[in-house]
């Protein structure tokens, strides 16, 4: 989900510059129906795209780091290289339909407002 709304928002604010590297520390196989079927109904297609394992390499090569309550930096001194933003979310995977929608919502406002404060 913060992938696809953090994608949507590089482009609305044409910053090229801005890679986003996504992944997670214990990745499902698939993305979840319901993700899926939440996504879609705000205009995003998931259903092609697969989970994957992110790297501790891929973490430090970061200037910021999104997690959603997992702790995906547990490397010494990358905590002052790198800016960790803990979310503290549910995971949409274990929720009903209507919590995911609730919690796709929160992760769209999050990732909104980390695009805004990029503005500052």
């Amino acid at each position: 989900m913060a992938t696809a709304f953090a994608e949507r928002e590089r482009e609305r604010r044409e910053l090229d510059g801005i890679d986003i590297v996504t992944g997670g520390t214990h990745p499902a196989d698939q993305v979840h129906e319901p993700v899926v079927a939440t996504m879609d109904e705000v205009g995003f297609d998931l259903a092609g795209r697969t989970p994957r394992e992110i790297t501790t390499d891929e973490l430090r090569s970061c200037d910021m780091v999104a997690t959603m309550g997992c702790s995906t930096l547990d490397i010494e001194g990358a905590e002052s290289a790198v800016d960790v933003r803990d979310w503290a979310l549910d995971d949409p995977g274990e929720a009903d339909i209507e919590k995911v929608r609730a919690i796709r919502d929160e992760v769209e406002r999050r990732v909104v407002a980390l695009f805004d404060g990029m503005d500052d």
